[in-house]
Protein backbone atom coordinates (compact mmCIF):
# COMPACT_ATOMS: atom_id res chain seq x y z
CA UNK A 1 0.00 0.00 0.00
CA UNK A 2 2.76 2.35 0.37
CA UNK A 3 3.74 1.46 -2.78
CA UNK A 4 0.42 2.70 -4.38
CA UNK A 5 0.82 6.12 -2.23
CA UNK A 6 3.70 7.00 -3.47
CA UNK A 7 2.70 6.23 -6.56
CA UNK A 8 0.23 9.09 -6.15
CA UNK A 9 2.47 11.17 -4.77
CA UNK A 10 5.29 11.09 -7.43
CA UNK A 11 2.19 11.46 -10.36
CA UNK A 12 0.76 15.23 -8.47
CA UNK A 13 4.45 15.57 -8.16
CA UNK A 14 5.14 15.46 -11.89
CA UNK A 15 2.05 17.28 -12.60
CA UNK A 16 3.48 19.86 -10.79
CA UNK A 17 7.29 19.72 -12.64
CA UNK A 18 5.64 19.99 -15.90
CA UNK A 19 2.89 22.80 -15.03
CA UNK A 20 4.91 25.48 -13.77
CA UNK A 21 6.70 25.84 -16.94
CA UNK A 22 3.86 25.01 -19.88
CA UNK A 23 2.25 28.32 -17.61
CA UNK A 24 5.41 30.46 -17.90
CA UNK A 25 5.43 28.97 -21.88
CA UNK A 26 1.59 29.55 -22.02
CA UNK A 27 1.66 33.13 -21.27
CA UNK A 28 4.90 33.41 -23.85
CA UNK A 29 2.69 32.30 -26.69
CA UNK A 30 -0.32 34.55 -26.25
CA UNK A 31 1.62 37.83 -25.05
CA UNK A 32 3.25 37.30 -28.60
CA UNK A 33 6.84 36.80 -27.30
CA UNK A 34 9.16 34.47 -28.44
CA UNK A 35 9.11 30.50 -27.97
CA UNK A 36 10.53 27.55 -29.39
CA UNK A 37 7.64 26.70 -31.55
CA UNK A 38 7.90 30.08 -33.87
CA UNK A 39 8.60 28.03 -36.75
CA UNK A 40 4.71 27.38 -36.84
CA UNK A 41 4.09 30.89 -38.18
CA UNK A 42 3.88 30.13 -41.97
CA UNK A 43 0.99 27.07 -41.09
CA UNK A 44 -0.96 29.90 -39.05
CA UNK A 45 -0.96 32.73 -41.66
CA UNK A 46 -2.09 29.55 -43.91
CA UNK A 47 -4.74 28.66 -41.70
CA UNK A 48 -6.02 32.46 -41.19
CA UNK A 49 -5.12 33.56 -44.72
CA UNK A 50 -7.83 30.44 -46.54
CA UNK A 51 -10.41 30.91 -43.83
CA UNK A 52 -9.95 35.01 -44.43
CA UNK A 53 -8.72 36.06 -40.91
CA UNK A 54 -6.71 38.76 -40.39
CA UNK A 55 -5.53 37.96 -36.66
CA UNK A 56 -4.24 41.21 -35.89
CA UNK A 57 -7.96 42.69 -35.84
CA UNK A 58 -8.49 43.74 -32.16
CA UNK A 59 -12.31 42.83 -30.98
CA UNK A 60 -14.07 43.59 -27.72
CA UNK A 61 -15.78 41.47 -25.57
CA UNK A 62 -18.84 41.15 -27.74
CA UNK A 63 -17.00 40.41 -30.54
CA UNK A 64 -15.53 37.86 -29.15
CA UNK A 65 -17.99 35.89 -27.50
CA UNK A 66 -20.10 36.25 -31.11
CA UNK A 67 -17.41 34.89 -32.50
CA UNK A 68 -16.99 31.90 -30.35
CA UNK A 69 -21.01 31.32 -30.05
CA UNK A 70 -21.18 31.32 -34.10
CA UNK A 71 -17.91 28.84 -34.60
CA UNK A 72 -19.66 26.33 -31.88
CA UNK A 73 -23.10 26.45 -33.77
CA UNK A 74 -21.61 25.85 -36.88
CA UNK A 75 -19.36 22.46 -35.31
CA UNK A 76 -22.69 21.57 -34.07
CA UNK A 77 -24.50 21.15 -37.06
CA UNK A 78 -21.34 19.57 -38.50
CA UNK A 79 -21.04 16.86 -35.94
CA UNK A 80 -24.71 16.02 -35.65
CA UNK A 81 -25.42 15.23 -38.91
CA UNK A 82 -22.11 12.73 -38.91
CA UNK A 83 -23.04 10.90 -36.54
CA UNK A 84 -26.21 10.02 -37.75
CA UNK A 85 -25.10 8.92 -41.72
CA UNK A 86 -21.87 7.42 -40.15
CA UNK A 87 -22.48 3.94 -41.28
CA UNK A 88 -22.82 5.48 -44.99
CA UNK A 89 -19.16 7.08 -44.99
CA UNK A 90 -16.09 5.37 -44.93
CA UNK A 91 -13.49 3.71 -42.14
CA UNK A 92 -16.24 1.48 -40.85
CA UNK A 93 -14.55 -1.84 -40.98
CA UNK A 94 -16.82 -2.91 -38.02
CA UNK A 95 -20.12 -2.09 -39.65
CA UNK A 96 -21.27 0.04 -36.61
CA UNK A 97 -24.65 1.73 -37.90
CA UNK A 98 -25.30 5.45 -37.57
CA UNK A 99 -26.73 7.02 -33.94
CA UNK A 100 -30.59 7.87 -33.64
CA UNK A 101 -31.60 11.67 -33.63
CA UNK A 102 -31.77 12.12 -30.01
CA UNK A 103 -28.41 10.19 -28.94
CA UNK A 104 -26.70 11.81 -32.20
CA UNK A 105 -28.08 15.20 -30.22
CA UNK A 106 -26.84 14.24 -27.18
CA UNK A 107 -23.07 13.11 -28.66
CA UNK A 108 -22.56 16.02 -30.54
CA UNK A 109 -23.44 18.74 -28.25
CA UNK A 110 -21.54 16.46 -25.41
CA UNK A 111 -18.20 16.47 -27.43
CA UNK A 112 -18.70 20.30 -28.03
CA UNK A 113 -18.70 21.83 -24.62
CA UNK A 114 -15.99 19.68 -23.96
CA UNK A 115 -17.96 17.39 -21.73
CA UNK A 116 -18.02 13.95 -23.54
CA UNK A 117 -21.13 11.88 -21.67
CA UNK A 118 -21.50 8.79 -23.39
CA UNK A 119 -24.60 7.35 -23.70
CA UNK A 120 -23.19 4.80 -26.45
CA UNK A 121 -20.41 2.45 -25.75
CA UNK A 122 -17.52 3.92 -28.12
CA UNK A 123 -16.10 1.01 -30.22
CA UNK A 124 -19.42 0.08 -31.09
CA UNK A 125 -20.95 3.49 -31.24
CA UNK A 126 -18.91 5.50 -33.85
CA UNK A 127 -16.98 4.35 -36.75
CA UNK A 128 -13.34 5.59 -36.87
CA UNK A 129 -14.59 7.77 -39.43
CA UNK A 130 -16.37 9.90 -36.54
CA UNK A 131 -14.02 8.58 -34.13
CA UNK A 132 -11.53 10.98 -36.16
CA UNK A 133 -13.32 13.78 -37.66
CA UNK A 134 -16.17 14.49 -34.93
CA UNK A 135 -14.75 13.08 -31.68
CA UNK A 136 -11.04 13.78 -31.62
CA UNK A 137 -11.58 17.31 -33.69
CA UNK A 138 -14.37 18.37 -30.95
CA UNK A 139 -12.07 17.17 -28.46
CA UNK A 140 -9.27 19.64 -29.96
CA UNK A 141 -11.12 22.75 -30.31
CA UNK A 142 -13.43 22.47 -27.58
CA UNK A 143 -10.63 22.80 -25.23
CA UNK A 144 -9.12 25.30 -27.58
CA UNK A 145 -12.50 27.33 -27.35
CA UNK A 146 -12.05 27.20 -23.25
CA UNK A 147 -8.67 28.65 -22.93
CA UNK A 148 -9.11 30.87 -26.03
CA UNK A 149 -12.22 32.29 -23.48
CA UNK A 150 -9.69 32.63 -20.27
CA UNK A 151 -7.01 34.50 -22.44
CA UNK A 152 -9.81 37.11 -23.24
CA UNK A 153 -10.63 37.52 -19.95
CA UNK A 154 -6.92 38.03 -18.96
CA UNK A 155 -6.31 40.63 -21.75
CA UNK A 156 -8.77 42.89 -19.88
CA UNK A 157 -6.85 42.46 -17.01
CA UNK A 158 -3.96 43.24 -18.31
CA UNK A 159 -4.07 46.91 -19.36
CA UNK A 160 -5.69 49.30 -17.03
CA UNK A 161 -8.27 50.40 -18.95
CA UNK A 162 -8.89 48.84 -22.78
CA UNK A 163 -11.49 47.83 -25.12
CA UNK A 164 -8.75 46.06 -27.02
CA UNK A 165 -8.91 42.30 -26.20
CA UNK A 166 -7.32 40.61 -28.65
CA UNK A 167 -8.42 38.18 -31.42
CA UNK A 168 -10.62 34.95 -31.22
CA UNK A 169 -9.64 33.70 -34.14
CA UNK A 170 -5.71 33.59 -33.32
CA UNK A 171 -6.69 32.38 -29.67
CA UNK A 172 -8.22 29.27 -30.90
CA UNK A 173 -5.42 28.39 -33.51
CA UNK A 174 -2.63 29.07 -31.15
CA UNK A 175 -3.87 26.71 -28.49
CA UNK A 176 -4.24 24.18 -31.14
CA UNK A 177 -0.89 24.62 -33.23
CA UNK A 178 1.52 25.77 -30.10
CA UNK A 179 -0.32 23.62 -26.66
CA UNK A 180 -2.52 20.93 -27.65
CA UNK A 181 -1.13 19.17 -31.16
CA UNK A 182 2.85 19.09 -30.11
CA UNK A 183 1.92 18.13 -26.58
CA UNK A 184 -0.52 15.59 -27.77
CA UNK A 185 2.05 14.06 -29.95
CA UNK A 186 4.09 13.25 -27.18
CA UNK A 187 1.62 11.43 -24.77
CA UNK A 188 0.05 9.37 -28.14
CA UNK A 189 3.93 8.36 -28.70
CA UNK A 190 3.70 6.56 -25.15
CA UNK A 191 0.61 5.41 -25.53
CA UNK A 192 1.75 3.89 -28.42
CA UNK A 193 4.87 2.51 -27.85
CA UNK A 194 3.16 0.76 -24.27
CA UNK A 195 0.08 -1.17 -26.33
CA UNK A 196 -2.13 1.58 -27.04
CA UNK A 197 -3.69 0.88 -30.65
CA UNK A 198 -2.72 3.14 -33.73
CA UNK A 199 -3.68 1.16 -36.28
CA UNK A 200 -6.64 1.01 -38.87
CA UNK A 201 -7.26 -2.38 -39.02
CA UNK A 202 -10.78 -3.93 -37.61
CA UNK A 203 -11.38 -5.93 -35.16
CA UNK A 204 -9.17 -8.94 -34.14
CA UNK A 205 -10.12 -12.55 -32.73
CA UNK A 206 -8.77 -13.61 -30.04
CA UNK A 207 -9.39 -17.26 -27.91
CA UNK A 208 -9.55 -16.57 -24.27
CA UNK A 209 -8.40 -18.84 -21.52
CA UNK A 210 -11.89 -20.33 -21.22
CA UNK A 211 -11.96 -21.36 -24.91
CA UNK A 212 -13.94 -18.84 -26.13
CA UNK A 213 -13.73 -16.90 -29.38
CA UNK A 214 -14.05 -13.18 -29.07
CA UNK A 215 -14.08 -9.97 -31.06
CA UNK A 216 -11.17 -7.03 -29.91
CA UNK A 217 -11.51 -4.07 -30.84
CA UNK A 218 -8.96 -1.58 -32.57
CA UNK A 219 -8.08 1.34 -34.50
CA UNK A 220 -6.44 4.91 -34.29
CA UNK A 221 -6.84 4.97 -30.81
CA UNK A 222 -3.73 7.01 -29.27
CA UNK A 223 -4.20 10.00 -30.62
CA UNK A 224 -7.88 10.19 -29.50
CA UNK A 225 -6.43 9.27 -25.89
CA UNK A 226 -4.10 11.80 -25.64
CA UNK A 227 -6.42 14.68 -26.68
CA UNK A 228 -9.09 13.19 -24.85
CA UNK A 229 -7.24 13.84 -21.34
CA UNK A 230 -4.75 16.86 -22.27
CA UNK A 231 -7.65 18.72 -23.30
CA UNK A 232 -9.82 17.35 -20.57
CA UNK A 233 -12.29 16.12 -22.27
CA UNK A 234 -12.81 12.30 -21.02
CA UNK A 235 -14.39 10.44 -23.74
CA UNK A 236 -12.73 7.18 -24.08
CA UNK A 237 -11.88 5.13 -27.80
CA UNK A 238 -13.64 2.15 -26.02
CA UNK A 239 -16.23 2.11 -23.99
CA UNK A 240 -14.77 1.02 -20.67
CA UNK A 241 -12.83 3.98 -20.90
CA UNK A 242 -9.38 4.04 -19.15
CA UNK A 243 -10.13 1.18 -17.56
CA UNK A 244 -9.59 -0.39 -21.01
CA UNK A 245 -6.25 -2.71 -21.26
CA UNK A 246 -6.02 -1.23 -24.47
CA UNK A 247 -6.51 2.34 -23.60
CA UNK A 248 -4.68 2.34 -20.34
CA UNK A 249 -2.21 -0.79 -20.44
CA UNK A 250 -0.04 -0.09 -17.56
CA UNK A 251 0.41 1.78 -14.73
CA UNK A 252 3.25 4.06 -16.47
CA UNK A 253 0.40 4.79 -19.20
CA UNK A 254 -2.02 5.33 -15.89
CA UNK A 255 0.51 7.65 -14.71
CA UNK A 256 0.89 9.72 -18.35
CA UNK A 257 -3.02 9.98 -18.57
CA UNK A 258 -3.26 11.12 -15.24
CA UNK A 259 -0.65 13.66 -15.12
CA UNK A 260 -1.78 14.80 -19.10
CA UNK A 261 -5.34 15.49 -18.05
CA UNK A 262 -4.34 17.80 -14.78
CA UNK A 263 -1.28 19.69 -16.65
CA UNK A 264 -3.25 22.59 -18.79
CA UNK A 265 -5.65 23.37 -15.90
CA UNK A 266 -3.18 24.03 -13.38
CA UNK A 267 -0.59 25.26 -15.95
CA UNK A 268 -3.52 28.21 -16.72
CA UNK A 269 -3.16 28.73 -13.26
CA UNK A 270 0.53 29.97 -13.50
CA UNK A 271 -0.37 31.25 -17.07
CA UNK A 272 -2.56 33.84 -15.35
CA UNK A 273 0.34 35.30 -12.86
CA UNK A 274 2.89 35.57 -15.84
CA UNK A 275 0.57 37.14 -18.38
CA UNK A 276 -1.16 39.63 -15.87
CA UNK A 277 2.09 40.21 -13.80
CA UNK A 278 0.49 39.42 -11.06
CA UNK A 279 2.35 36.33 -9.45
CA UNK A 280 0.81 36.53 -5.72
CA UNK A 281 -2.86 36.52 -6.78
CA UNK A 282 -1.86 33.12 -8.88
CA UNK A 283 -0.39 31.45 -6.08
CA UNK A 284 -3.67 32.20 -3.73
CA UNK A 285 -5.65 31.21 -6.15
CA UNK A 286 -3.78 27.71 -6.81
CA UNK A 287 -3.67 27.25 -2.80
CA UNK A 288 -7.67 27.77 -2.82
CA UNK A 289 -7.96 25.53 -5.54
CA UNK A 290 -5.07 22.67 -3.97
CA UNK A 291 -6.79 23.01 -0.47
CA UNK A 292 -10.22 22.28 -1.88
CA UNK A 293 -9.08 19.21 -3.95
CA UNK A 294 -6.95 17.66 -1.26
CA UNK A 295 -10.16 17.93 1.27
CA UNK A 296 -12.02 15.53 -1.96
CA UNK A 297 -8.91 13.59 -2.52
CA UNK A 298 -7.79 12.62 0.80
CA UNK A 299 -11.34 10.88 2.26
CA UNK A 300 -11.79 9.59 -1.29
CA UNK A 301 -8.10 7.38 -1.13
CA UNK A 302 -8.93 6.37 2.64
CA UNK A 303 -12.45 5.14 1.88
CA UNK A 304 -10.78 2.80 -1.43
CA UNK A 305 -8.06 1.52 0.94
CA UNK A 306 -10.36 0.60 3.82
CA UNK A 307 -12.53 -1.45 1.87
CA UNK A 308 -16.31 -1.69 2.30
CA UNK A 309 -17.34 -2.58 5.69
CA UNK A 310 -20.59 -4.58 5.04
CA UNK A 311 -18.47 -6.82 3.32
CA UNK A 312 -16.26 -6.91 6.84
CA UNK A 313 -18.90 -7.77 8.74
CA UNK A 314 -19.33 -11.11 6.61
CA UNK A 315 -15.67 -12.18 7.74
CA UNK A 316 -14.25 -11.22 4.31
CA UNK A 317 -10.78 -9.92 4.54
CA UNK A 318 -9.47 -6.79 2.51
CA UNK A 319 -6.15 -6.80 2.60
CA UNK A 320 -5.91 -4.89 -0.83
CA UNK A 321 -8.54 -2.43 0.19
CA UNK A 322 -12.48 -2.22 -2.03
CA UNK A 323 -11.22 -3.87 -4.96
CA UNK A 324 -14.73 -4.14 -6.50
CA UNK A 325 -14.70 -2.13 -9.78
CA UNK A 326 -11.16 -1.27 -10.12
CA UNK A 327 -8.49 -2.83 -12.20
CA UNK A 328 -5.98 -5.27 -9.90
CA UNK A 329 -3.17 -3.63 -12.37
CA UNK A 330 -3.70 0.03 -10.63
CA UNK A 331 -5.14 -0.79 -7.11
CA UNK A 332 -7.74 1.56 -4.94
CA UNK A 333 -5.37 4.16 -4.14
CA UNK A 334 -4.08 4.98 -7.72
CA UNK A 335 -8.33 4.77 -8.24
CA UNK A 336 -9.18 6.82 -5.62
CA UNK A 337 -6.65 9.61 -7.11
CA UNK A 338 -7.88 9.25 -10.42
CA UNK A 339 -11.46 9.42 -9.47
CA UNK A 340 -11.00 12.68 -7.78
CA UNK A 341 -8.93 14.47 -10.20
CA UNK A 342 -11.11 13.59 -13.53
CA UNK A 343 -14.12 15.25 -11.26
CA UNK A 344 -12.21 18.45 -10.31
CA UNK A 345 -10.28 18.71 -13.53
CA UNK A 346 -13.83 17.91 -15.27
CA UNK A 347 -12.15 15.53 -17.50
CA UNK A 348 -14.44 12.89 -16.10
CA UNK A 349 -12.20 9.69 -18.15
CA UNK A 350 -12.44 6.89 -15.41
CA UNK A 351 -9.57 4.07 -14.45
CA UNK A 352 -12.06 2.18 -12.34
CA UNK A 353 -16.12 2.58 -11.71
CA UNK A 354 -17.25 5.26 -9.94
CA UNK A 355 -20.70 3.67 -9.88
CA UNK A 356 -18.72 0.87 -7.58
CA UNK A 357 -16.97 3.24 -5.50
CA UNK A 358 -17.44 3.63 -1.79
CA UNK A 359 -20.16 6.05 -1.12
CA UNK A 360 -18.51 8.70 0.37
CA UNK A 361 -16.03 8.32 -2.35
CA UNK A 362 -18.70 8.84 -4.72
CA UNK A 363 -20.10 11.85 -3.35
CA UNK A 364 -16.73 13.83 -3.13
CA UNK A 365 -16.38 12.88 -6.47
CA UNK A 366 -20.18 14.67 -7.01
CA UNK A 367 -18.73 17.78 -4.86
CA UNK A 368 -16.05 17.92 -7.12
CA UNK A 369 -18.55 18.43 -9.71
CA UNK A 370 -20.65 20.58 -7.88
CA UNK A 371 -18.11 23.13 -6.75
CA UNK A 372 -16.61 22.79 -10.06
CA UNK A 373 -14.23 25.31 -9.05
CA UNK A 374 -10.99 23.40 -8.04
CA UNK A 375 -8.28 23.35 -10.79
CA UNK A 376 -11.32 22.36 -13.62
CA UNK A 377 -11.40 21.97 -16.88
CA UNK A 378 -8.91 24.17 -19.76
CA UNK A 379 -9.41 27.70 -19.41
CA UNK A 380 -12.85 27.44 -17.74
CA UNK A 381 -11.66 26.57 -14.64
CA UNK A 382 -10.40 29.76 -14.04
CA UNK A 383 -13.45 30.97 -15.81
CA UNK A 384 -15.63 29.67 -12.91
CA UNK A 385 -13.32 30.52 -10.13
CA UNK A 386 -13.34 34.23 -10.97
CA UNK A 387 -17.42 34.22 -10.45
CA UNK A 388 -16.80 33.40 -6.94
CA UNK A 389 -14.21 35.86 -6.88
CA UNK A 390 -16.18 38.50 -7.99
CA UNK A 391 -18.97 37.52 -5.44
CA UNK A 392 -16.46 37.26 -2.44
CA UNK A 393 -14.94 41.08 -3.60
CA UNK A 394 -18.63 42.21 -3.45
CA UNK A 395 -19.53 40.99 0.29
CA UNK A 396 -15.71 41.77 1.04
CA UNK A 397 -16.66 45.38 -0.03
CA UNK A 398 -19.79 45.53 2.06
CA UNK A 399 -18.20 44.51 4.92
CA UNK A 400 -15.68 46.94 5.01
CA UNK A 401 -18.19 49.59 3.87
CA UNK A 402 -16.47 50.38 0.10
CA UNK A 403 -17.13 50.04 -3.00
CA UNK A 404 -15.74 46.95 -4.46
CA UNK A 405 -12.97 47.15 -6.41
CA UNK A 406 -10.85 44.25 -8.39
CA UNK A 407 -7.48 44.97 -9.73
CA UNK A 408 -8.23 48.38 -10.06
CA UNK A 409 -11.55 48.65 -11.37
CA UNK A 410 -15.02 49.44 -9.23
CA UNK A 411 -17.31 46.16 -9.31
CA UNK A 412 -20.87 47.32 -9.44
CA UNK A 413 -24.48 45.99 -9.65
CA UNK A 414 -24.13 44.58 -13.64
CA UNK A 415 -21.73 42.63 -12.87
CA UNK A 416 -22.70 41.02 -9.37
CA UNK A 417 -25.93 40.55 -11.06
CA UNK A 418 -24.13 38.38 -14.15
CA UNK A 419 -21.85 36.56 -11.27
CA UNK A 420 -25.14 35.90 -9.13
CA UNK A 421 -26.88 34.46 -12.12
CA UNK A 422 -23.89 32.08 -13.01
CA UNK A 423 -23.32 30.66 -9.59
CA UNK A 424 -27.25 29.78 -9.42
CA UNK A 425 -27.46 28.30 -13.00
CA UNK A 426 -25.37 25.31 -11.52
CA UNK A 427 -27.04 24.04 -8.76
CA UNK A 428 -30.36 25.23 -10.01
CA UNK A 429 -29.98 22.43 -13.47
CA UNK A 430 -28.45 20.01 -11.38
CA UNK A 431 -31.66 19.81 -9.17
CA UNK A 432 -34.46 20.57 -10.98
CA UNK A 433 -33.06 17.50 -13.46
CA UNK A 434 -32.75 15.11 -10.43
CA UNK A 435 -36.25 16.35 -9.23
CA UNK A 436 -37.79 15.71 -12.51
CA UNK A 437 -36.22 12.81 -13.21
CA UNK A 438 -37.32 11.41 -9.27
CA UNK A 439 -41.09 12.23 -10.60
CA UNK A 440 -41.17 10.54 -13.55
CA UNK A 441 -40.10 7.16 -11.51
CA UNK A 442 -42.16 7.67 -8.81
CA UNK A 443 -45.22 8.68 -10.53
CA UNK A 444 -45.22 7.51 -13.96
CA UNK A 445 -42.89 4.58 -14.15
CA UNK A 446 -45.12 2.96 -16.53
CA UNK A 447 -46.08 5.40 -18.96
CA UNK A 448 -45.67 4.35 -22.52
CA UNK A 449 -42.46 5.27 -23.51
CA UNK A 450 -39.58 3.03 -25.93
CA UNK A 451 -37.85 3.16 -22.50
CA UNK A 452 -39.94 3.05 -19.29
CA UNK A 453 -38.78 4.98 -16.11
CA UNK A 454 -39.10 1.68 -14.17
CA UNK A 455 -36.48 0.67 -16.40
CA UNK A 456 -34.16 3.45 -15.65
CA UNK A 457 -32.43 1.98 -12.72
CA UNK A 458 -30.39 -0.82 -12.05
CA UNK A 459 -30.11 -0.09 -7.93
CA UNK A 460 -32.92 0.50 -5.99
CA UNK A 461 -32.91 3.36 -3.43
CA UNK A 462 -30.64 5.64 -1.90
CA UNK A 463 -27.94 4.81 -4.93
CA UNK A 464 -30.43 4.78 -7.49
CA UNK A 465 -31.31 8.56 -6.47
CA UNK A 466 -27.15 8.88 -6.45
CA UNK A 467 -27.45 7.64 -9.89
CA UNK A 468 -30.19 10.08 -11.38
CA UNK A 469 -28.10 12.99 -9.25
CA UNK A 470 -24.74 12.31 -10.76
CA UNK A 471 -26.15 11.90 -14.27
CA UNK A 472 -27.26 15.40 -13.97
CA UNK A 473 -24.10 16.91 -11.84
CA UNK A 474 -21.65 15.41 -14.85
CA UNK A 475 -23.98 17.21 -17.13
CA UNK A 476 -23.77 20.58 -15.95
CA UNK A 477 -19.91 20.62 -14.78
CA UNK A 478 -19.27 19.13 -18.32
CA UNK A 479 -17.74 16.19 -17.04
CA UNK A 480 -19.11 13.06 -18.69
CA UNK A 481 -18.47 10.48 -16.13
CA UNK A 482 -21.33 8.57 -14.75
CA UNK A 483 -22.66 6.07 -12.19
CA UNK A 484 -22.96 3.56 -15.05
CA UNK A 485 -26.00 1.23 -13.63
CA UNK A 486 -28.32 4.23 -14.90
CA UNK A 487 -30.04 3.33 -18.55
CA UNK A 488 -29.14 6.49 -20.34
CA UNK A 489 -29.39 6.17 -23.73
CA UNK A 490 -33.23 7.01 -24.29
CA UNK A 491 -35.30 10.13 -25.26
CA UNK A 492 -35.51 11.53 -22.17
CA UNK A 493 -32.16 11.03 -20.76
CA UNK A 494 -30.22 12.31 -24.23
CA UNK A 495 -32.58 15.44 -24.91
CA UNK A 496 -32.52 16.57 -21.01
CA UNK A 497 -28.82 16.34 -20.46
CA UNK A 498 -28.56 17.77 -23.97
CA UNK A 499 -30.05 20.66 -23.05
CA UNK A 500 -28.07 20.72 -19.29
CA UNK A 501 -24.77 21.04 -21.15
CA UNK A 502 -25.50 23.12 -23.34
CA UNK A 503 -27.01 25.95 -20.82
CA UNK A 504 -24.17 24.96 -18.21
CA UNK A 505 -21.43 25.18 -21.24
CA UNK A 506 -22.00 28.84 -22.41
CA UNK A 507 -23.18 30.60 -19.67
CA UNK A 508 -20.32 30.37 -17.38
CA UNK A 509 -18.07 31.13 -19.94
CA UNK A 510 -20.24 34.15 -21.92
CA UNK A 511 -20.70 35.75 -17.80
CA UNK A 512 -16.97 35.75 -16.71
CA UNK A 513 -16.13 37.20 -20.07
CA UNK A 514 -18.85 39.75 -20.08
CA UNK A 515 -17.78 40.67 -16.85
CA UNK A 516 -13.95 41.35 -17.43
CA UNK A 517 -14.98 43.19 -20.84
CA UNK A 518 -17.58 45.30 -18.76
CA UNK A 519 -14.30 46.01 -15.77
CA UNK A 520 -11.45 46.61 -18.45
CA UNK A 521 -13.71 49.56 -20.06
CA UNK A 522 -13.81 51.21 -16.56
CA UNK A 523 -11.75 53.92 -15.44
CA UNK A 524 -8.40 52.34 -13.71
CA UNK A 525 -8.43 53.11 -9.94
CA UNK A 526 -4.98 53.19 -8.25
CA UNK A 527 -4.45 51.36 -4.93
CA UNK A 528 -4.61 52.86 -1.78
CA UNK A 529 -4.60 52.46 1.66
CA UNK A 530 -7.80 51.08 1.86
CA UNK A 531 -8.19 48.65 -1.11
CA UNK A 532 -8.98 44.99 -0.67
CA UNK A 533 -6.42 43.30 -1.42
CA UNK A 534 -7.10 40.03 -3.43
CA UNK A 535 -3.58 38.40 -3.47
CA UNK A 536 -3.62 37.69 0.18
CA UNK A 537 -4.25 34.81 2.32
CA UNK A 538 -7.35 35.93 4.40
CA UNK A 539 -9.23 36.91 0.19
CA UNK A 540 -8.48 33.63 -0.51
CA UNK A 541 -10.15 32.36 2.75
CA UNK A 542 -13.14 34.36 1.98
CA UNK A 543 -13.41 33.28 -1.69
CA UNK A 544 -13.21 29.26 -0.10
CA UNK A 545 -16.14 30.20 1.78
CA UNK A 546 -18.38 31.55 -0.60
CA UNK A 547 -17.32 28.70 -2.59
CA UNK A 548 -18.42 26.50 -0.14
CA UNK A 549 -21.81 28.45 0.90
CA UNK A 550 -22.94 28.96 -2.50
CA UNK A 551 -21.82 25.74 -4.53
CA UNK A 552 -21.64 22.58 -1.70
CA UNK A 553 -24.54 23.74 0.34
CA UNK A 554 -26.61 24.48 -1.80
CA UNK A 555 -26.68 20.38 -2.62
CA UNK A 556 -26.42 19.04 1.33
CA UNK A 557 -29.95 18.01 1.16
CA UNK A 558 -29.37 15.82 -2.11
CA UNK A 559 -26.09 14.55 -0.83
CA UNK A 560 -28.14 13.26 2.49
CA UNK A 561 -30.57 11.72 0.32
CA UNK A 562 -28.45 9.71 -2.36
CA UNK A 563 -24.42 9.03 -0.83
CA UNK A 564 -24.89 10.09 2.68
CA UNK A 565 -27.78 7.73 3.19
CA UNK A 566 -26.25 4.68 1.61
CA UNK A 567 -23.39 5.15 3.85
CA UNK A 568 -25.03 4.49 6.91
CA UNK A 569 -26.73 2.49 5.71
CA UNK A 570 -23.77 -0.40 5.13
CA UNK A 571 -23.26 -0.25 9.25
Amino acid sequence: MNTELLGVIATYALTLLIAIPLGKYISKVFKGEKTWLDFLNPVERFIFRICGINPKEEMNWKQHLKALVTINMLWFVYAFFLLIFQDKLPLNPDGNPGQTPDLAFNTAISFLVNCDLQHYSGESGLTYFTQLFVITFLQFVSAATGIAALIVLLKAFKDKTTTKLGNFWEFLVKTNTRLLLPICVVIALILAFNGTPASYAGKDTIVTMQNDTIGVSRGPAAGMIAIKHLGTNGGGWFGANSIHPLENPSYLTNMTEAVAQMIIPIAMIFALGFFIQRKKFAYVVFGVMTAGFLILLIPSMMYEINGNPAIAKMGVAQLTGAMEGKEVRFGPAATGYWSTITTVISTGSVNGFHDSTMPLTGMMQMVGMMTNAFYGGCGVGFLNYFVFVIIAVFISGLMVGRTPEFMGHKVEAKEVKIAALVALLHPFLILAGTALSSYMIAHHPTIDWATQPANWLNNPGYHGFSEMLYEYTSSAANNGSGFEGLGDNNIFWNVSTGFVLIFSRFLPILGPVAIAGILAQKKYIPESAGTLKTDTATFGIMTFAVIVILAALAFFPALVLGPIAEHFSLY
